[in-house]
């Protein structure tokens, strides 16, 4: 195996485990984008098992796959488009999120078609300006009041824009604004089982906000959902599940003055051995990540040297390295450099690291 995803499923399920202890609230756990790239079956699976009453997932594919795999907890998809097969999950009994009257509308045919009454989640932006109902909201009360016999409101909620701020005051402004709405909705009588605001950063940091249920993303995971405002992982007990491991394809002697790589960007300034790994940017490294990062090889670390390749990548093993082609590196997490330390060095943040590990990485658990 060239290169691997070492994913350790008992660390996700210490992570639900400590932020449960956090809240009074039901636990949501997001299994979105394959359990942001762990492995989307596994994941839920380990997460039902650590407590986890509910199971969320942007697409309604993923949804269905949740089903097909015999998992019978809850489940919401909440980016569902116009045009999707809500017949198929009215059937398996997904519930859905609604923003929209032409989105309700459609479900509700679905539901006529096939008999069931559709379990829908009321979404409102509260200040994002991404998702949810906004300038309808009137309108949309008053149609889902003229429905009510037609579907069955499970929950109300949104999305905090700003909470990876703790101090930000925009939090505020949003929360105030859930409060409002959802005092407008209960005033028309109708009356959601479960509400949820709060995401990872909201549930680790602002209680007041955790409401009946929260949804536990990033932090399920073992990550900060932002570092530089919030601290890493390990101030809120977390441990990372994603360990990344490569073989070395080829290891050669370079000398000074040598270019590397594409457009000769880094000259070495020793002699020294070079390792080729094989993984590069279509299996997930970021091309754009610098040398403040590389491989972690016996005991020590290997930095990159020139810019990450389609499928390969090279490191500067140092002049007195003994590894040889066919041994493993550790690329990102375990004993390496840290999935927070690539996403740095490559100007972006942990979610995207561990999203963007492609699907030709096998994930071993």
């Amino acid at each position: 195996m060239r290169a691997f995803a070492q994913i350790d499923l008992a660390a996700i399920s210490e992570n639900i485990v400590s932020i449960s202890k956090r809240t009074e609230s039901t636990i949501l756990a997001v299994v979105k984008a394959d359990a942001y790239g762990h492995g989307l079956v596994p994941v839920a699976i380990t997460a039902v098992e650590s407590g986890a009453n509910w199971l969320g997932t942007a697409l309604l594919e993923e949804a269905i796959t949740l089903r097909e795999a015999g998992i019978e907890v809850p489940v919401i998809a909440w980016l569902t488009p116009p045009g999707e097969d809500f017949e198929r999950a009215l059937r398996l009994n997904i519930d859905l999120s609604v923003s929209s009257i032409s989105l309700f509308k459609e479900i509700l045919v679905a539901g006529k078609q096939v008999g069931i009454k559709p379990r829908l989640h009321f979404e409102i932006d509260t200040g994002m300006r991404r998702g949810g109902v906004l300038n309808e909201w009137s309108e949309f009360l008053a149609f889902a009041q003229e429905e009510k016999s037609n579907y069955s409101l499970i929950g109300f909620w949104s999305h905090f824009a700003r909470a990876d701020e703790p101090l930000q005051p925009f939090n505020k402004v949003q929360e105030d604004e859930f409060a409002s709405k959802l005092e407008e909705l209960m005033a028309t009588g109708l009356s959601p089982e479960i509400i949820h605001l709060s995401n990872s950063a909201a549930t680790l940091s602002r209680a007041s906000a955790h409401q009946s249920m929260v949804r536990l993303g990033i932090a399920m995971y073992g990550l900060s959902p932002d570092v530089d405002q919030m601290g890493d992982g390990t101030k809120f007990d977390l441990r990372p599940a994603m360990t990344i491991r490569a073989k070395i394809h080829l290891v050669k002697a370079a000398k000074a003055g040598d270019a590397v790589g594409y457009g000769g960007t880094e000259v070495l300034k020793r002699d020294t051995k070079l390792g080729v790994i094989v993984m590069g940017y279509s299996d997930g490294l970021p091309r754009t990540a610098n040398n403040s990062v590389g491989v972690f090889f016996d005991g020590g670390f290997a930095p990159l040297v020139g810019r990450i390749s389609m499928d390969q990548c090279v490191v500067d093993l140092g002049p007195d390295s003994q590894a040889e082609a066919g041994d493993y590196v550790t690329v990102m997490g375990g004993e390496g450099y840290s999935i927070d330390q690539w996403a740095k060095a490559a100007g972006t943040i942990n979610y995207e690291i561990v999203t963007r590990i492609a699907a030709r990485v096998p994930r071993i658990y």
